[in-house]
């Protein structure tokens, strides 16, 4: 199946801490985009759910309010050798830091040439 995706993704390895009511789980982002995010966990929420994500970036704190796109379960045992498990993150609003997070794509976006 071939994939339509449009949107550039940045390979970027964040500690962030995600949940439903509370930021408490531990995890890492594998990539992110303007739109969203990818979380390697082996603690997945199902698809539909909103969720909570925090991070500390060198510009300050980042706040955000999701939706579970999609959800690949694995057991621990196998983080590592399993390709793309975790949550794919639809960014549904910032709560805080949505500069310092867009400061990340105009960081590594070639700029233009006149």
């Amino acid at each position: 199946m071939e994939q339509h995706r449009t949107i550039n993704r940045l390979k970027k390895r964040i500690t962030i801490r995600f949940g439903q009511d509370a930021a408490e789980k531990l995890a890492f982002t594998e990539d992110v985009s303007h739109t969203g995010i990818f979380i390697k966990t082996t603690q997945v929420i199902h698809p539909g759910k909103s969720i909570n994500v925090v991070f500390e970036l060198d510009q300050g704190t980042v706040q955000i309010e999701g939706k579970v796109v999609w959800a690949k379960k694995v057991p621990p045992s196998l983080i590592r050798v399993a390709k793309k498990c975790g949550m794919g993150i639809r960014i549904t609003r910032f709560m805080e830091g949505e500069a310092a997070y867009l400061r990340l794509f105009q960081e590594t976006e070639p700029t233009a040439k006149g």
